[in-house]
C-alpha cells in the first residue's frame, strides 16, 4: 500500500477501533460481546497453533538436549584429543608400540564401561608418603585430576588417586595392605570387600557367610557414593580360593586380581563416571575350555586256544 492521506487515515481508524474493542472487552469482562468472536479465532486457529506446537516441539527439545549435553561432549572431545596426543608421544619403536597396545586396550575398556578416562604414564614405583605399594603418574591437577579418582588399565582395576600435584599424582595400588573396594560377584548379587595383600591374592570378605562361589567366579567393583572413589563394573580379579564355610556371618574369598602390579605403565584416571552401572559387560571374555584328548585303545584278539585250554605243539 503506497503511504497515502488516505492509507494514512485507514491506520489510524483501524487502531482507533481496536482500542475501542479492548476497552469493550475489558469492561464487559466474562459477558463480554466479542467474547464468541473470540471463541470463533480460537476454533479456528486452535489446530494451526497446535500443529506449530507438536512441529517446533521437537526442534526445541533437540536444542535443549544439545545444551544440556554440550558440556559432557566437550569434555569427551577434549578427552579424545588428549589421548589422541598421548598415542603420538609414546612414538612408534617396539616400546613405543607396546605402550600403543595397552591404551588401545585401556580405551576399549573404557568405552565397554562408558568411563571418560584420561590417560597416563607411570612415571615412578615405590613408597610415596608412607604407602608400600604406590605408583606416580605423569598427569595432576593441571590435567583435571583430582583425590579419590578410580584408575583402571587395559585389564582393570589399577587403584586409585590419594595425592594430587600439579602435574603429577599418587595412586594407592589395589594390592596395598591399606587398600579397600567393594565388589560384587558376577551375574549375581554378593556383595563383599576387597582387601590387598601385597604380591599375594586380595582378600575379599563376602557379606553373605552361606553365599555359593566357586574356584573361577569373577567380580568387579561395586561402585561409590557419587562414583568416588570407586565407578561401578571395573573388573577386580578371578576367585582362586574359596575358605570352607564354617557357618560364619561373612565368607572369605581369595582372588588373583587381573593387573599385574609389577608391570604398569600406560593407565587411566576415570575423570568421568558412567551414566549406567555397566554391571558385567566390562569382563574380559571368558577362555574357551581346553578339550581332553580323547585315547581309543583298541585291544587285539589273541590266537584262541584248542579245546582243553592247551596249545598242541606241531609234529
Amino acid at each position: 500500500m503506497r503511504d497515502t492521506r488516505e492509507s494514512r487515515l485507514l491506520l489510524v481508524l483501524l487502531i482507533a477501533i481496536a482500542f475501542a474493542l479492548i476497552t469493550v472487552d475489558i469492561r464487559g469482562g466474562e459477558d463480554s460481546p466479542v467474547d464468541g468472536a473470540r471463541q470463533a479465532a480460537a476454533a479456528v486457529l486452535g489446530p494451526v497453533e497446535n500443529g506449530v506446537s507438536a512441529a517446533v516441539s521437537p526442534v526445541g527439545n533437540a536444542v535443549s538436549a544439545i545444551r544440556d549435553s554440550g558440556e559432557r561432549h566437550d569434555r569427551l572431545a577434549a578427552l579424545e584429543r588428549e589421548n589422541a596426543a598421548l598415542k603420538a608421544r609414546l612414538g612408534s619403536d617396539d616400546r613405543g608400540r607396546s605402550r600403543l597396545k595397552q591404551l588401545d586396550t585401556m580405551l576399549k575398556l573404557a568405552g565397554k564401561g562408558q568411563y571418560g578416562i584420561k590417560g597416563a604414564q607411570v612415571i615412578a614405583i615405590g613408597a610415596a608418603q608412607g604407602f608400600s605399594w604406590t605408583v606416580t603418574i605423569d598427569i595432576g591437577a593441571n590435567d583435571g585430576i583430582e583425590r579419590d579418582m578410580t584408575v583402571l588399565n587395559g585389564d582393570g582395576l589399577v587403584g586409585r588417586v590419594t595425592t594430587v600435584g600439579p602435574d603429577t599424582a599418587t595412586v594407592l595400588l589395589a594390592n596395598d595392605p591399606d587398600f579397600t573396594v567393594g565388589t560384587r560377584m558376577e551375574a549375581g548379587d554378593e556383595l563383599g570387600f576387597a582387601s590387598g595383600q601385597g604380591d599375594r591374592p586380595l582378600r575379599v570378605e563376602l557379606l553373605n557367610g552361606k553365599a555359593e562361589v566357586k574356584k573361577g567366579d569373577r567380580l568387579v567393583t561395586f561402585g561409590s557414593q557419587a562414583d568416588k572413589p570407586f565407578v561401578p563394573g571395573v573388573p577386580v580379579g578371578v576367585v582362586s580360593r574359596v575358605d570352607p564355610s564354617g557357618g560364619d556371618l561373612t565368607r572369605t574369598l581369595y582372588v588373583t586380581p587381573y593387573v599385574s602390579f609389577s608391570k604398569l605403565d600406560i593407565v587411566g584416571v576415570v575423570v568421568e563416571a558412567p551414566k549406567r552401572d555397566p554391571r558385567d559387560t566390562v569382563l574380559p571374555d571368558k577362555p574357551e575350555p581346553t578339550p581332553r584328548p580323547t585315547v581309543t585303545v583298541t585291544v587285539t584278539p589273541s590266537a584262541e586256544a584248542p579245546a582243553g585250554g592247551q596249545f598242541q605243539p606241531e609234529q
